[in-house]
């Protein structure tokens, strides 16, 4: 072997050199490619697309609009502004995370106010206490077959309280209901409980969002309601929720997701919730949460009339707890 040919076996023996050598074959083919795979690997880092490069697609799952349902009968407007909705109602903890976002846009809709309530642990509704659980609801099952013709024009909601037809308050309480607005990022958070069942409904939380209201001393003036919905919860939750007081003494007969009539089966679309909890301990508390994509331009007030019909929520002011 002469001198040169020592001098070349050295250098592919050393190991600085033959990684010298890999990565400059690399480059050296990347080069040979116009520079293409070397800046592809550059825009696969980026977080935001360059100049010229195309913007990726939002996600499919905004352009879904979230599912629209009725008021029911026991929505009371001009609510109290506040995240905590509690009031001492008994009933396990729920934190329910609420996200808005414009179908259209795929941004978060900022200064939406969010109407929530719903039936405490034994199925009553706050300002309808006299109406007993839930929308006629209350009382025992007819016994027996019935008898005669019905006669006359029905009126009033069915029963349940999953109608559209208001009815008015018949008392001053207004717990398990709030109003608050949506941060810059969309997102609201209600402190409230989970809460219990009435003969002819499953589970649920009523929703309205407001927007191109104006935020006053007085409260949420103006606007349009452009969503109403409801939010639902997973069987084995409610099912967990069952040996727990005071829930335990809710002794109505329970409608099943399932089986529900409002509930449109299509998941976290229809305003199925995702649920986190301790499953051996659910009265530890619970997290709810979902994300809302709305038609902001939309009147949508759940009770059946369309048109740009402007919002006559105004919330009384009231501290944050």
């Amino acid at each position: 072997m002469t001198d040169n040919e020592k001098l070349d076996q050295q250098r592919l023996d050393d190991p600085t050199r033959r990684k010298v050598v890999t990565v400059g074959a690399g480059a050296v083919a990347a080069v040979g490619l116009g520079g293409a795979f070397a800046a592809n690997a550059v825009a696969g880092e980026r977080k935001t697309p360059g100049r010229g490069e195309p913007k990726p697609a939002p996600p499919e799952d905004c352009y879904q609009l979230t599912s629209e349902a009725v008021e029911g009968p026991y929505y009371i407007d001009a609510d109290k502004l506040r995240r905590n909705v509690t009031e001492d109602k008994p009933g396990i903890p729920l934190t329910l995370s609420l996200r808005v976002i414009d179908t259209e846009t795929c941004k978060p809709v900022r200064n939406a106010a969010v109407d929530i309530w719903h039936c405490d642990a034994v199925g009553v509704y706050s300002g309808y206490e006299s109406q007993g659980s839930g929308g006629g609801g209350g009382g025992p099952a007819p016994t027996g077959s019935p008898t005669g013709t019905p006669t006359g024009t029905p009126s009033g909601p069915p029963p349940g309280g999953g109608g559209g037809g208001h009815q008015d308050p018949t008392d001053d309480t207004r717990y398990l209901r709030g109003t608050w607005h949506t941060d810059r990022h969309g997102h609201v958070t209600f402190k409230t409980i989970f809460p219990g069942w009435y003969q002819g409904r499953c589970v649920h939380i009523h929703v309205k969002v407001h927007v191109d209201g104006e935020w006053t001393d007085a409260g949420y003036e103006g606007g349009h309601t452009c969503h109403t919905g409801q939010f639902f919860f997973e069987e084995e939750a409610v099912i967990a929720t069952m040996t727990v007081d005071p829930y335990v003494t809710n002794t109505k007969t329970r409608t099943t997701l399932t089986e529900d009539t409002i509930y449109d089966q299509s998941g976290t679309k229809g305003g199925l919730l995702k649920l986190r909890y301790h499953e051996n301990d659910i009265a530890k508390g619970v997290l709810g949460s979902i994300t809302m994509t709305v038609d902001t331009d939309a009147t949508n007030d759940g009770e059946g009339g369309g048109g740009p019909a402007p919002s006559t929520s105004a919330s009384p002011s009231a501290s944050a707890s």
